[in-house]
């Protein structure tokens, strides 16, 4: 009998020290879903009620000390219960001219294997039984009433560290439209992202995790510098020109310092193959998780400015001239240097913003035209056979009074996604917005809008607008895919910003990440930007005589 007992106890005691031990990244990605659903859903949290920062790091010693799931999950429940009872109220009805859009919305995590079924039921009551928030979302929402600016953290702190990821995590997590459609899931980028964060030596090492976690979003709207720290831009010197990457090699586009690019010999199209012994598809991969950008074209567009930025003032540059490849050493300089030319009166002659070309074509400069020059570009253009809107740009908020010269009458040209702020995480559809009106007079000749990846956001939005107008042809190549608010926000050390609305056309279409596609596809090459060419304004008055 007492060998029985003795059996007993030792395959008791091997369960108990088997016991499956937990990791730091599980239990902090689950801790950070946990309380980012608490802080928008528990009446007590959501209603400002309580200090929700302090809480998580006065958890967050007990939390590291969890050896089990078991352990772990007690925390959580007590954490919950410490917050005192939630009201349980009636099926919280919602209201019939609400729409939802859900495919952001997923809390099917209440499950996770790390939980038990007491806290999962926990959760599920505290959705059924949420915070009904007051607030209208609006246009211009900000971000910052879901984040707050974390200045004063001292980011060498880790329990600081974990706070401000899990804060910002959160916010993308139930305010950005686009989740969705990310590359991979936002939670396996939670869990890449954590022992960076917990583990970064210095500020500089935790801001770059979180640069490269703003990467993920795949939104050309993110932008993210970091100042102050070994990966600022601040103390970078610069190549006197820009360009774009066609086959893989940097084509000079424009010149930005014209005493150091003539120094240099450098010219529009130039073509630079290395950079201190690097091949530009080497560079571009080197920076591939630093940038946000929609696709790829406008990721490519995104990096040339990093790849002609550099530590050092005395840069190895290889170009490609006639067939041979040649390196030299060049001199770089900081910002203000590289582009003297921008800062010297009447260095640069204005642009035009219309003007008539030949055959009696109208062309309108989006990024220079505003609302107060459309009476007299109209009256300059309105007896045309066709008007081409160069729109590889960013426009001044022209579209109603251009939409109104094209439209012959009012139609909608896009709808909207927006928060529903009573259930944090779900999206709802409201309607978009209409233009043009009953017009007789409207423009009967062709309408032309040219776009690239330099098209982004208002410039993809003013081109649906457009398309309404029934004579509308898109030439050019995919545009940057980010339609929405740019909402921003400064933490210390950096700044960022993501789309905060979603914008679809009437019947559903998507343009994130997709763009506006071109009904005829034409991109600027080498040959053509060395002879000086337009291609896409070229390919445009082509299709204007032709009709093909």
């Amino acid at each position: 009998m007492q060998k029985i007992i003795l059996l007993i106890i030792i395959l008791l005691s091997q369960v108990v020290f088997s016991a499956p031990k937990i990791t730091e990244t599980e239990k902090l990605t689950a801790t950070c879903k946990v309380w980012g659903f608490l802080k928008y859903y528990h009446p007590e949290v959501a209603g400002g009620k309580v200090n929700w920062d302090n809480q998580l790091l006065e958890k967050l010693p007990k939390i590291e000390k969890a050896q089990t799931k078991e352990e772990f999950s007690l925390i959580l429940e007590n954490w919950i219960d410490e917050l005192g009872p939630v009201q349980e109220i009636a099926p919280i009805a919602i209201p019939k001219d609400v729409k939802f859009f859900d495919k952001n919305f997923d809390l099917s995590w209440f499950n996770n294997k790390l939980f038990s079924k007491k806290l999962s039921k926990k959760l599920k009551f505290i959705e059924e039984n949420r915070f009904q928030s007051t607030e209208e979302f609006e246009y211009g929402f900000d971000g910052l009433k879901f984040v707050k600016n974390y200045f004063d953290l001292d980011y060498t702190n880790k329990g600081s560290r974990i706070l401000m990821l899990f804060g910002y995590w959160n916010l993308i997590e139930y305010y950005f439209p686009y989740k969705y459609v990310m590359d991979q899931k936002w939670d396996l980028s939670l869990e890449q992202t954590l022992p960076f964060v917990t583990n970064a030596p210095s500020e500089g090492d935790f801001y770059l995790a979180l640069k490269k976690l703003t990467s993920k979003l795949n939104d050309s709207h993110v932008e993210t510098p970091i100042y102050g720290t070994k990966v600022s831009w601040k103390g970078l010197n610069y190549f006197p020109a820009t360009g774009k990457i066609i086959d893989e090699k940097l084509v000079i586009t424009e010149i930005l310092g014209d005493s150091l690019a003539e120094a240099g010999n450098i010219k529009i199209g130039t073509v630079i193959t290395k950079i201190n012994g690097k091949t530009i598809k080497e560079l571009i991969e080197q920076n591939r998780d630093l940038i946000s950008a929609s696709n790829e074209v406008k990721f490519l567009d995104k990096v040339v400015n990093p790849i002609l930025r550099n530590e050092s003032e005395n840069v190895a540059v290889e170009f490609l001239k006639d067939g041979k490849y040649e390196t030299k050493t060049m001199f770089w300089s900081d910002y203000h240097d590289s582009h003297r030319n921008e800062f010297k009166k009447g260095a640069i002659k204005p642009k035009e913003k219309f003007k008539l070309l030949d055959s009696n074509i109208g062309y309108v400069n989006m990024g220079v035209i505003k609302p107060k020059n459309i009476p007299d570009m109209i009256d300059a253009l309105k007896s045309t056979k066709a008007i081409v809107f160069d729109m590889r740009n960013y426009p001044n908020d022209t579209w109603k009074e251009i939409s109104d010269f094209l439209n012959a009458e009012e139609k909608k040209f896009c709808d909207y996604t927006e928060p529903y702020l009573k259930y944090p995480g779900r999206y709802q559809w409201v309607e978009g917005r209409k233009c043009g009106f009953e017009n007789k007079d409207n423009y009967k000749g062709k309408v032309v809008v040219l776009l690239n990846e330099k098209s982004l956001s208002q410039s993809e939005w003013t081109a649906m607008c457009f398309q309404t107008a029934g004579n509308t042809t898109i030439i050019g190549s995919q545009t940057a895919g980010t339609d929405g608010n740019a909402i921003d926000i400064d933490f210390k050390g950096f700044h960022t910003r993501y789309t905060g609305l979603g914008v679809y056309y009437p019947d559903g279409r998507e343009t994130q990440r997709i763009g506006i596609i071109p009904d005829i596809e034409i991109k600027p090459t080498i040959k053509g930007i060395q002879e000086g060419k337009d291609e896409v304004l070229d390919r445009a008055l082509l299709f204007i005589e032709t009709g093909k």
